[in-house]
């Protein structure tokens, strides 16, 4: 959602603000801003633009300022406007003070009502200007502007990352976090605060992971760190593997395409580990695995968007290869019902950044239910979601910039396969022979999706039909149905067509309905058991007018005609297609949102990372 950096230094640090949000532009936003101390004034600069817009108002004006704080905001209370974006200032009696925040504080009604009531002003629809008001107010009963977020952070419920400075100690920055994600960045007589490592490339690589309930405050020489309890700590630093060129875009026209075309190297990375062992083993997931591993029966999958349909996928093969129940929860839904707990249960979560607060609070909802085997999927080794589950594997995808996600789905559903296989060998299913098997497959996973990148240049000629058209139907049956829900997704989210996924033995349910001319269906047809099922389906959509688009394998028998057109990809992949079959409707979404001229990267009303519910 929202990205926040700050700085402390002896040196001009408006660049290092400017640079970092335009890093954390992939987390989405509707409007930006900078504060900053000069001259023994707090001052800022806002804009409802992209952070290009705010680097040249601030390049027009050649602020200088060794401490500040910039932010970009995705709108949750209040539209998008210059009123409602950050910074927010508290200015009352020679006093300034300036807030970021990620986040959303659900008490702000009676909190804006008792600042209200000790006379402070509002000029925004927000949140966030009760949390700087509060702070303000204690600030002016003589506490340090640390002391003051400490005690005025006890009162805000809900979820936030705050960042605080204030022209009456312009060289302290105070941070916070609970629920959003905040890290700090140590450097040469210089501190920052950044919701993601990425902001602050080529600055630092010394990297502190804030801890829940966190409070920080910063110089340009020291760091102080109090936990959730008051008691100073010492937070380990760690070596961030980003480099510059990780989020560079290189030879691409968007970072989705590159995203998409990383997916073989992403694999590779996310799959060294397991291919180079040549056996599978419970270690892979954490040096308990074996012992937790060991006694599953049932597993439910918790993730949201992308990583549930994930998830779905691996509810298939967990099922048929490992034979344990497998059941697959929306995050934002799971914890909003009275599910039955089952304690022996495995709770799997699945996120790319690992701060997805509606994956993060459906875990914390399971472990409240008695529920303690908890594994974690993920992107990020320092991530919330991996520091509060048991067990993890790493994805190992790189930064992933492109809202609509690629290869942290693929890589996702590596790490899913490997954990079914290891549960599977544990389970007695899986023999010697088909173990060897299966690791070769996934050996060569890399090099097969390689050739399946090939069809760009088809895929780019279908891309034209869908142009003009407002409506389209994804069909895929079996393991695959999952792959067609997310081939709709990517669809949806960055060329705004509407686009819907059944499993293809629904069509004659209703969605048939909708089938005519002007209403393309998207197929995925692998070589697999359901496939002559599937034939039948497409001569339903045929036999009512309707064009037809087919990802199939190799010796399907599936033809080019006036009504299909079918794309031949490689021979069938076995248990491991859904991942090969899944990046041809990447493609497409990608080559229609090109034609259309949308903002592929960066699609309206939606972010990257969601820390809010």
């Amino acid at each position: 959602m929202c990205g926040i950096v700050g700085a402390v230094s002896s040196k001009n640090i408006i660049d290092v603000l400017l640079k970092g949000i335009s890093q954390l532009e992939y987390r989405g936003y509707d409007s930006t801003g900078i504060a900053y101390v000069a001259g023994k004034k707090l001052k800022r600069e806002r804009s409802t633009g992209r952070v290009a817009k705010l680097t040249a108002i601030a390049e027009k004006k050649q602020i200088n300022a060794t401490i500040g704080l910039a932010h970009t905001r995705w709108a949750t209370h209040g539209v998008p406007s210059e009123a409602n974006a950050h910074p927010h200032f508290s200015v009352k009696k020679g006093l300034d003070i300036a807030i970021v925040h990620n986040g959303i504080v659900e008490n702000h009604d009676a909190l804006r009502q008792q600042m209200k009531e000790k006379g402070y002003q509002f000029t925004s629809q927000t949140d966030t200007e009760v949390m700087v008001h509060h702070v303000h107010s204690l600030v002016s009963t003589g506490l340090h502007l640390f002391e003051a977020v400490q005690k005025a952070s006890l009162q805000w419920e809900g979820a936030f990352a705050v960042g605080f400075i204030s022209n009456q100690e312009p060289d302290i920055l105070v941070a916070a976090r609970k629920g959003s994600p905040l890290l700090l960045g140590l450097g040469k007589k210089e501190n920052f605060i950044a919701s993601d490592a990425s902001a602050l490339i080529g600055r630092t690589r010394q990297i502190v992971y804030l801890e829940e309930g966190d409070i920080v405050r910063l110089s340009a020489l020291s760091v102080e760190v109090v936990n959730a309890k008051g008691q100073a700590v010492k937070r380990k630093p760690t070596l961030s593997q980003l480099g510059a060129e990780a989020t560079q875009l290189g030879p691409y026209r968007h970072y989705m395409q590159k995203e998409i075309f990383e997916q073989p190297g992403a694999l590779a990375n996310t799959l060294e580990n397991v291919v180079s062992r040549g056996s599978l083993t419970p270690r892979l997931f954490g040096p308990q695995a074996g012992k937790i591993l060991n006694k599953i029966n049932n597993i439910v999958i918790i993730a949201c968007g992308t990583s549930y349909h994930a998830g779905m996928v691996a509810r298939y093969w967990m099922e048929s290869l490992a034979g344990i129940s497998t059941s697959v929860e929306i995050a934002s839904e799971y914890r909003y019902r009275q599910p039955v707990a089952d304690k022996e249960a495995l709770v799997i979560t699945i996120s790319q950044s690992g701060e997805t607060a509606d994956t993060l609070a459906a875990l914390k909802f399971a472990q409240s239910m008695g529920i303690k085997k908890t594994l974690s999927i993920c992107n990020v080794p320092e991530s919330a979601l991996v520091r509060q589950s048991k067990l993890h594997f790493l994805t190992r995808a790189g930064p992933e910039i492109g809202v609509a996600s690629t290869k942290a789905f693929t890589t996702q559903l590596a790490a899913l396969f490997v954990l079914v296989l290891v549960l599977a060998k544990l389970k007695k299913r899986l023999t010697a022979t088909q173990e060897k098997e299966l690791l070769m497959a996934l050996r060569h996973l890399p090099r097969a999706m390689e050739s399946v990148l090939a069809v760009e240049p088809q895929v780019a000629q279908w891309a034209k039909t869908f142009k003009n058209k407002n409506h389209a139907l994804f069909l895929g049956r079996g393991v695959h149905y999952p792959i067609a829900m997310e081939g709709a997704l990517k669809l949806k989210e960055i060329s705004y067509i509407h686009a819907e996924a059944y499993a293809a033995g629904e069509l004659k349910h209703g969605p048939l309905a909708l089938v005519d001319a002007d209403m393309p269906v998207i197929a995925v047809a692998p070589q697999d058991e359901l496939l002559e099922k599937l034939k039948s389906n497409l001569q339903e959509v045929q036999a009512r007018g309707g064009q037809l688009f087919v990802f199939a394998d190799r010796n399907t028998q599936l033809k080019t005609s006036d009504q299909q057109k079918t794309i031949a990809l490689l021979d069938h992949a076995g248990y491991l297609s859904p991942i090969l079959h899944v990046v041809p409707l990447q493609l497409l979404a990608y080559h229609v949102a090109l034609l259309k001229g949308t903002d592929v990267d960066k699609p309206r009303n939606l972010a990257k990372s969601v820390t809010v519910e």
